[in-house]
């Protein structure tokens, strides 16, 4: 009859609604198919200089993506997106934007995820929240004092004079001119300054002669 096959057409619209089974959204049968899936996020590297990292900076990152109108067609868009780099942040620190990948059909859009990476610095390593830099100094002044000039990452220059004899393990530790802390940027870590003695490679008899009374008396 004419009412039944109403029937049986009301109930496959009704069944391709909620999929094959209506109860896989009560947690009972298998999931629906047509549930959105995740899409993956997409990491992209952000190279960063060591000053940049030690006064913080603001980045301008251009993207080109595909959104879907109302009809789900897609179209190509380009964003630009703002990342404010904080002072002291280490290099693996992940700045994430949600859902800016490309929109698909009955895909959520991925995450798009900047990562830190730090750029080799002519002067300076970092090791956690420390500064390190290495000197060159002849051996007479690591026997009798030296004074090391640098310029900061923020273009101070600083002024370190050293008395102490410097043996090929010693450092000298200046506090708080290190990197900034990210938590509390008021602090900062320390500046480390190792030394690479220079010693000669040949020395006179009247030289090592006077040197053995210098050392010696």
């Amino acid at each position: 009859m004419g009412g039944g096959s109403g029937m049986r057409g009301g109930s496959r619209s009704f069944g391709g609604m909620f999929g094959d089974d209506i109860f896989s959204s009560f947690g009972e049968g298998r999931p629906m198919n047509s549930a959105p899936r995740k899409a993956p996020p997409i990491e992209n590297t952000l190279p960063c200089s060591l000053e940049e990292l030690y006064k913080g900076t603001t980045k301008k990152m251009k993207i080109s993506r595909e959104i879907a109108d109302a009809s789900g067609k897609t179209l190509p868009v380009e964003e630009i997106l703002t990342i404010d780099i904080k002072p002291g942040w280490k290099k693996g620190t992940k700045i994430t934007f949600p859902e800016k990948g490309n929109e698909q059909p009955n895909v959520i859009p991925a995450d798009l995820v900047f990562v830190i990476d730090e750029k080799p610095h002519s002067t300076f390593t970092r090791e956690g929240n420390d500064l390190v830099v290495t000197k060159k100094i002849p051996l007479v002044e690591a026997l009798t004092g030296c004074t090391v000039n640098l310029t900061t990452l923020d273009g101070r220059t600083l002024t370190i004079p050293i008395s102490n004899v410097i043996h090929p393990d010693y450092e000298e530790v200046v506090p708080r001119e290190g990197m900034p802390i990210p938590k509390d940027p008021s602090k900062r870590g320390n500046l480390r300054i190792k030394f690479n003695i220079k010693f000669p490679t040949r020395l006179t008899a009247e030289q090592k002669s006077g040197i053995r009374k210098l050392l010696t008396s």
